[in-house]
């Protein structure tokens, strides 16, 4: 399994497939990335050499913000945000829909099971 800046990414997929597993970069990173490090996208990636895996880890080093910093960074601004009291932050700390989703029906991913209610005597 090739190693790029730290995470394992799958063998037997196309590299084009395969760069996604890095979180910070997508599809069209990915492609980006391919054609900068001149690298055709059709290859798998157990069939790179190290200097294809060096230029790649380069490149992403170079021109990329991923994984951990990436993580902290997004963290940061929630953070900064419940801070502030900004409407959105206010939403973070419910643990509500952010984006102006309704609430009534939907959102059970945010809001969890909803609560069961006792039968009622008569």
């Amino acid at each position: 399994m090739p190693r790029i800046l730290g995470v394992d990414i799958p063998k037997d997929k196309r590299i084009e497939a395969s760069l996604p597993y890095l979180y910070g970069i997508g599809p069209f990173q990915a492609r980006k990335i391919l054609v900068e490090a001149n690298i055709d996208f059709d290859r798998r990636a157990k069939d790179l050499t190290e200097e294809e895996i060096n230029k790649i880890t380069t490149i992403i080093q170079h021109n990329y913000v991923i994984e951990g910093d990436l993580r902290r960074e997004v963290g940061q601004n929630v953070k900064r945000l419940m801070d502030i009291g900004a409407y959105r932050g206010l939403r973070h700390r419910k643990g509500l829909p952010v984006h102006g989703q309704r609430t009534k029906t939907n959102s059970r991913t945010r809001k969890g099971r909803k609560p069961s209610v006792g039968g009622r005597k008569k």
